[in-house]
């Protein structure tokens, strides 16, 4: 069985790599990705700016929670409402969830999903030390969401469904969990060209967010058979800049972009 990004990895060997990768950060590992694959690497200065977050929000949140910042601030794409409930999809140590906390304010509510238990550790430890009382880590995968039917406003992740072997079902699950005209806002990478069949075979690609991306029309696609509406993803041509710098072994930059990935689920 192979996943359905087009990989040869068998789905539960391409989750327990991704898995194994996490588990390693969080534990401390200063290194963000592997030796071959620097996907993610935020050590320069201008790390966060490249990926629109503000330095006065890096700045606000609890180090503890700044292990990697991803292909892009999910939150720049849609702007939050005090009061609304959100989920983060891949949440990691939690850093999209406590900017977002501080967005909906305690009227309105967080909720972190992950798929390894030290990431949770990390971040729950972080929420209860910084008293953020608005934000629940809840351990499962983004291809079956501990989460009940209608109750969020707005889903963010940050290049996290990538990672995913089975990304319909992702779009899926996120569609069952929003409220009517509840809104999808995602950062991720796309496939600007076909890439080399050693990258969708490599395991460690993979789980360093390079080997798993999908073209804009697949993923139009199956955001639209999903079920939603008012589409629109849009890559980034500056971000060719940060991932020509994630890979000595590929040219990642010849084709792959970040990109904003937004959708509606209608009333």
């Amino acid at each position: 069985m192979t996943a359905d990004n087009g990989s040869p990895l068998d789905p539960d060997e391409q989750r327990a790599a991704v898995r194994t990768r996490y588990a390693g950060l969080a534990g401390g590992d200063s290194n963000c990705c592997s030796e071959s694959t620097d996907c993610c690497d935020t050590t320069t200065a201008d790390g966060p700016a490249q990926l629109g977050y503000r330095t006065e929000d890096v700045a606000a949140i609890p180090e503890s929670a700044q292990l990697s910042l991803g292909c892009g601030n999910p939150l720049a794409i849609d702007n939050l409402e005090p009061g609304e409930d959100v989920l983060d999809l891949g949440s990691g140590a939690g850093f999209d969830c406590f900017l977002a906390a501080t967005e909906v304010g305690p009227d309105g509510s967080v909720i972190g999903v992950d798929m390894t238990p030290e990431m949770l550790q990390r971040a729950r430890r972080t929420a209860d030390d910084e008293d953020y009382d608005n934000v629940d880590f809840r351990l499962g995968e983004i291809e079956a969401l501990p989460v009940a039917d209608h109750s969020v406003d707005v889903i963010i992740s940050n290049c996290v469904i990538n990672l995913s072997p089975d990304k319909p079902r992702v779009f899926e699950e996120a569609f069952r969990v929003l409220r009517p005209e509840g809104r999808l806002a995602v950062s991720d990478v796309v496939l600007t060209a076909e890439p080399p069949d050693a990258l969708r075979e490599d395991a460690d690609a993979i789980a360093s967010c390079a080997g798993g991306a999908e073209s804009i029309p697949r993923l139009r696609s199956m955001l639209e058979t999903a079920g939603f509406e008012s589409v629109a993803i849009s890559p980034k041509v500056d971000s060719a800049e940060f991932i020509r710098d994630w890979s000595d072994k590929y040219d990642l930059d010849d084709y792959l972009r970040s990109a904003s990935i937004k959708g509606r689920k209608p009333t």
